[in-house]
């Protein structure tokens, strides 16, 4: 039997800490939850090396008295609670008392603080849990704290530690979160010497959103503020139309603290159901303010899990609503057109178009032409210059096709015109297999292939199949076909999504994606693959981020994830209209390809009945 030990008080003192402190942001989490708690109504955090480094929080608080700062340090040592009876109704942030011991456990502090009253202030210096240093100091009303070198003293610890930028995103996640739970605060956030957010402290939600989710985020939420059984709800929610692919956008709070609820989650996205697309998700940034002794908050030692008394009450109070107000505060969405260089008439005065207009209702037309005024640099167009360019068109068309068949049009499967060095001819090289005959019969419900081929019947499944093959393709193709945008799309992200895009974005250039790191949050998309041309930018890379994100808990490698996603956006969809051209290629292509058998995603392509299996079912044959 090993012989039992007593734990020194310094080892004791490092085990604790990692409870609370696994990394920077949970030392700032627990910091500027100490600067609220005190009242502050200004709080600004500053960070370099990702946190690792260097890391302040200054607040404008009420202070701590001289005599009670070394007590602050100590395990167990708080002001929010004082014997059991307090934990039946907890209100505030932090109540452990454990956070600056356990920061100061496995780094270098340095306090400065002031209260009101106070002719002058006080420094204090403690690293690794030793009192370095207790003095009088000059310094404002409030608290500062510095920290250095976080698990200096823990090597075992600082191993684990990710790299700076993902540190610092980290800490970035978490300042967000703070910052929308308390609107009526002012934040500041500096990263590196560079103003990352400013939140205004006003009290208003909205703004808040706007400063720190950015103006897209901001610009297409639902005002909540409901109550039921003494349970209110408030905050905001995205209208049906503009749900995203992931739940990263759901920010929830009960009184004022960052929670993760899945009751509460449960409830938001059931007040949506029959109003999303399948696979859609709601925005939301929701407080829910319930009695302080109907919850759990000690849980969790990070306190983002909570336990209510009462599960039923909390959902349909967030239920009934958020039903509300997008039941009742949603409008139909409005048309917009982002440009108006297509249209020929758009930039015409009102004498142009009337024009324009005889000749278009004449019987017999006539050339028209318009000298724009020397006062405008812009080109416009005319009526005459589109039909000549129309007719100009078909001369060239009908010369370049001496063939009096009706040309096909192009399959939207076909692959990229790629170059590609021709593959060196040996005696070795194997004859082409043998194509089947394959004849296209039709198409069901929109979405599955009917073809005959060999005496077989295949049903085939055109979005499953389409997108098998635009994965083969992606995978074998050295050099993926780019479209350069012609403005590039600059898209705002939440900080979990915005890591990973900025981490990933090396595998994301291999899949045809050229992203930058444009700051505070967003990235700037300045090409996009030839195969997505067309559709929704920002979309994209919000479904980027969702199979980035799959790839933490699925078997599958980042890269292959996001060639599943360029696969799938870029394959024809189920319930869309297609040629029947466009389908008998693809059957053609399936039953001639035994390696497009299943979807990337594990579904068939193409179920297949024989003959005899057919006769069997009619009684032709036992």
């Amino acid at each position: 039997m090993p012989k039992i030990n007593v734990l020194s008080k310094s080892v004791a003192e490092l085990i604790a800490a990692g409870e609370v402190v696994e990394r920077p942001a949970s030392v700032v989490k627990e910091l500027v939850e100490n600067s609220i708690d005190a009242g502050a109504c200004s709080i600004t955090v500053e960070i370099k090396g990702g946190g690792i480094l260097f890391l302040r929080i200054t607040d404008n608080g009420c202070g701590i008295e001289r005599e009670d700062v070394p007590t602050a340090f100590l395990r167990h040592a708080t002001s929010k609670i004082k014997n059991e009876i307090d934990l039946n109704a907890i209100g505030t942030l932090g109540f452990r008392g454990e956070a600056l011991c356990a920061v100061a456990g496995v780094s270098r502090v340095e306090m400065l603080t002031c209260t009101e009253n106070s002719i002058s202030g006080t420094r204090y210096v403690i690293e690794g849990g030793e009192q370095l240093a207790f003095e009088d100091a000059g310094c404002p009303k409030g608290t500062t704290i510095i920290v250095r070198d976080i698990f200096y003293n823990v090597p075992a610890r600082m191993k684990f530690l990710k790299k700076d930028v993902t540190e610092g995103n980290a800490v970035a996640a978490i300042m967000e979160r703070i910052a929308l739970s308390h609107p009526e605060i002012s934040f500041r956030f500096i990263r590196d010497s560079k103003s990352v957010f400013v939140t205004k402290g006003d009290g208003n939600l909205k703004n808040a959103v706007y400063n720190v989710l950015g103006r897209e985020f901001a610009s297409n939420l639902i005002e909540v503020n409901g109550e039921t059984d003494g349970i209110k709800v408030c905050g905001l929610v995205s209208k049906p139309i503009n749900c995203r692919t992931s739940r990263n956008g759901q920010f929830f709070f009960l009184n004022n603290r960052f929670v993760k609820s899945g009751t509460v989650t449960a409830a938001l996205e059931q007040a949506y159901k029959n109003t999303v697309m399948v696979g859609k998700f709601p925005c939301a940034v929701l407080n829910v303010s319930v009695p302080f002794g109907s919850v759990d908050v000690n849980v969790h030692p990070a306190k983002t899990e909570v336990r209510f008394s009462d599960e039923r009450a909390v959902f349909n109070a967030v239920y009934y609503s958020v039903k509300n107000a997008i039941t009742f505060s949603d409008t139909r969405p409005e048309a917009t057109f982002k440009s108006s260089a297509v249209n020929p008439f758009a930039r015409m005065t009102a004498q142009e178009y009337k024009q324009t207009a005889n000749v278009s209702t004449n019987t017999k037309p006539r050339s028209f032409e318009y000298v724009p005024p020397a006062k405008k640099e812009e080109t416009s167009f005319t009526l005459s210059d589109v039909v000549k360019a129309e007719q100009q068109r078909v001369k060239i068309e009908v010369k370049s096709e001496p063939q009096p068949e009706i040309q096909k049009p192009q399959a939207v499967f076909e692959e990229a015109k790629i170059q590609k060095p021709a593959a060196p001819k040996t005696e070795a090289t194997e004859e082409p297999k043998p194509q089947k005959e394959v004849r296209y019969i039709g198409e069901a419900l929109k979405t599955y292939i009917i073809a005959e081929c060999e005496n077989e019947v295949y049903l085939i499944d055109k979005h499953a199949a389409h997108e098998r093959i635009n994965y083969e393709k992606l995978k074998s193709t050295e050099e993926i076909a780019v479209q350069a945008l012609l403005t590039p799309v600059a898209v705002t992200l939440p900080s979990d999504d915005y890591i990973l895009i900025t981490e990933n974005a090396d595998k994301i250039s291999e899949a045809g994606f050229e992203i930058e790191d444009f700051g505070n949050n967003s990235v700037l998309v300045t090409a996009i693959p030839q195969m997505l041309t067309g559709l929704d930018v920002q979309t994209l890379v919000f479904d980027l981020a969702e199979s980035l994100s799959e790839t933490k808990t699925a078997v599958l490698p980042a890269q292959e994830r996001i060639f599943h996603t360029v696969a799938c956006k870029a394959a024809i969809k189920a319930g869309y209209n297609t040629s029947a051209y466009e389908l008998e290629r693809l059957a053609n292509r399936v039953i001639n390809d035994d390696s497009i058998m299943y979807c990337p995603h594990g579904r068939p392509v193409a179920i297949r009945l024989t003959k005899n299996e057919i006769e069997k079912q009619f009684g032709r044959i036992q």
